[in-house]
């Protein structure tokens, strides 16, 4: 099953006429052995979003840049899909760094503007290392009721007491209480919420197990931690999906955590302050202006924002008006290359590029051909203010309206024929991911398929489980997986 279903997941890789963006990340099992896991995201012809596990493969040590490209691109290779590849989205640690370049490096031939825009951080894990800077300041406090609530996890008899005195003070009873991954800030968070919520109930029960708790001020600390990181739920959210598109909002979430880390009424505690301070500088080791253009590109293509949007952003982020207008020009410059670029490929395809007339007449409505096509000649002879490129038309027509049922896949579907390039840039700027968080679910099921029990079992058999899982499962949302079928 493995191998015919690959066979016809190759062939529409193969078929498309749009390029794949790609996510990659590390794993290791049971076994002590190392697997590298490539995800396929690309949009078809029917503007409906796909995400395919198409290698997970076992990788010797040492784990290094140079393994990890070129296992990369020996999956490339085999599934014949190198000459497509977009974009691809990495971790930031150093090995990710040098396979990034060592890529860029093999595939420029193939890579639009030899790849200068191939390389997209995992903004997940970006924002994690931002707000893990800044909840050093409360380690104490946090250590404290960490281990708290460490202690009454391990054992029934403890989660029982707790219980006892949880009914007392009228609050619900609980099968365990939220225990944090330290490396992953939203679980703190959890934890955070959850303690506040049963304060009380810890403290009667720290007192009567003589466990250390944490002083009123502490408390302060840890309640203004919360309500700080409350900001930064939504941005978690946005770049952890990969059931829909999300690129286009990239810079949306940027803008508010910037916000977040300047808001003085939000800083109103010494705390805060300081975990700001400690936060603004990881803020701007990665996002201090130093953005992908392929992601600006995306905002652009948003129709309710487009420019006006992106010039706005600048406006808030930029310290100087000079930084400002050198954005905005270098995302103008950006956006009509890659215009003319994709318009070659339109071209290519057999599609001629649609070019909007600005007409001060009445519209040539003659019947016979000759003469429509005399009229549409004598309008492209017109003054160069009466013609409008593509591009320029959807950057001057009317912002739709900003709705919380606006779905850009389905807008840039329905306008397909009015925007023939701008159509099929949608389709790969709006495939790019976030972040490597996809790979959590490929992981998780491959822990559970390697399991204690089965874990003499071989790389081959396990990439064919995850993937032939991956391939057939069918979840709800736009993606149609109907055209993989299985005799």
């Amino acid at each position: 099953m493995y191998g015919r279903v690959k066979q016809t997941l190759a062939s529409e890789l193969q078929d498309l006429d749009s390029r794949i963006c790609f996510t990659s990340d590390l794993w290791t099992s049971n076994q002590k052995l190392g697997y590298i896991c490539l995800i396929a995201h690309y949009m078809d012809a029917n503007f409906a979003l796909h995400k395919k596990i198409i290698s997970f493969k076992a990788v010797k040590y040492p784990h290094s840049g140079l393994a990890i490209q070129e296992a990369i691109t020996r999956c490339m290779t085999k599934y014949g899909i190198k000459e497509k590849m977009f974009t691809i989205a990495l971790d930031n640690a150093s090995n990710d760094n040098t396979a990034c370049d060592l890529l860029q490096e093999s595939a420029k031939s193939d890579l639009l503007f030899g790849g200068q825009h191939l390389r997209v951080r995992c903004c997940a894990h970006i924002l994690n290392l931002l707000v893990q800077d800044g909840m050093t300041i409360a380690d104490a406090t946090l250590g404290m009721i960490r281990g708290l609530i460490r202690h009454i996890n391990s054992s029934p008899r403890r989660i029982q007491s707790f219980n006892e005195i949880a009914e007392r003070e009228g609050l619900a009873p609980k099968a365990g209480l939220v225990l944090d991954i330290p490396n992953r800030w939203n679980s703190t968070y959890d934890m955070i919420v959850e303690a506040v919520k049963y304060r009380s109930v810890l403290k009667r029960y720290a007192a009567s197990n003589q466990e250390p708790f944490p002083s009123n001020d502490d408390w302060i600390i840890v309640e203004a931690i919360g309500d700080f990181l409350e900001a930064f739920k939504e941005a978690t959210r946005a770049f952890s999906a990969d059931r829909y598109p999300t690129a286009h909002i990239f810079l949306d979430n940027v803008l508010c955590i910037h916000e977040a880390l300047k808001n003085l009424e939000m800083q109103a505690n010494e705390a805060i302050r300081n975990l700001g301070r400690a936060m603004e500088s990881k803020f701007s080791k990665y996002w201090d202006g130093n953005y992908n253009m392929t992601l600006v590109i995306a905002m652009v293509l948003d129709p309710r924002k487009k420019m006006d949007f992106l010039e706005f952003f600048y406006q808030r982020v930029c310290n100087y008006f000079i930084d400002i207008e050198t954005s905005m020009t270098s995302a103008r410059e950006w956006m009509t290359e890659y215009f003319r670029k994709y318009e070659e490929i339109v071209r290519i395809n057999g599609v001629d590029p649609v070019y909007t007339i600005v007409s001060r007449g009445i519209p040539v409505l003659a019947k016979r051909r000759m003469h429509q096509e005399f009229g549409h000649f004598r309008n492209q002879k017109r003054a160069s203010n009466t013609q409008k490129s593509e591009l320029d038309a959807y950057l001057e027509d009317e912002h739709v309206r900003d709705d919380e049922k606006f779905e850009i896949v389905s807008w840039w579907k329905t306008n397909k024929d009015k925007y023939h390039v701008l159509s099929a840039m949608a389709r790969d700027f709006l495939a790019i991911s976030l972040s490597t968080v996809s790979f959590e679910s490929a992981f998780s099921l491959s822990g559970r398929i390697l399991s204690d029990n089965r874990s003499s079992m071989t790389p081959e058999t396990l990439e064919a489980l995850v993937c032939v899982k991956d391939w057939l499962y069918k979840l709800p949302g736009n993606e149609d997986c109907s055209q993989i079928v299985v005799d």
